[in-house]
């Protein structure tokens, strides 16, 4: 009984410390798009990234979709990020829900994570003017 309470007691402070370095990742992602700094940002990109504008949807090498992003960004000066939301699928990959403002226009920013090498990386990105 013991080391089974043992054994909950470790598995429980793992998820702990993956949920914490969840969050500072996605704190740091959310520095990175309000200062609108594509090559920021580009530091939590996998090495292939699903990305989504407007409907214009193509799989970017990570170099090739910091370019996209850093024309996005200067095509739109962010004036805010918020994170709405984050949670996890059934799957247990994670995701975040965001807002982008650029002067009178939002987009919903959705974000899919996916773990390399023990670090959530964003797999998929999407803008969607709102």
């Amino acid at each position: 009984m013991k080391s089974l309470f043992l054994t909950f007691i470790a598995v429980s402070l793992s998820f702990s410390v993956s949920f914490a370095q969840q969050d500072e990742q996605l704190d740091n992602v959310k520095a990175a798009m309000k200062a609108g700094s594509a090559k920021e940002l580009a530091k939590f990109l996998s090495e292939s990234v699903d990305l989504n504008l407007d409907n214009n949807q193509n799989t970017f090498s990570k170099s090739q979709a910091e370019f996209v992003l850093r024309d996005f960004f200067k095509a739109n000066p962010v004036a805010d990020f918020t994170i709405l939301h984050k949670g996890s699928s059934k799957s247990g990959q994670p995701y975040a829900i965001g807002q982008y403002k650029s002067g009178a226009d939002k987009y919903r920013v959705f974000m899919k994570f996916k773990l390399v090498a023990s670090q959530q990386l964003i797999h998929e990105i999407s803008f969607s003017k709102e």
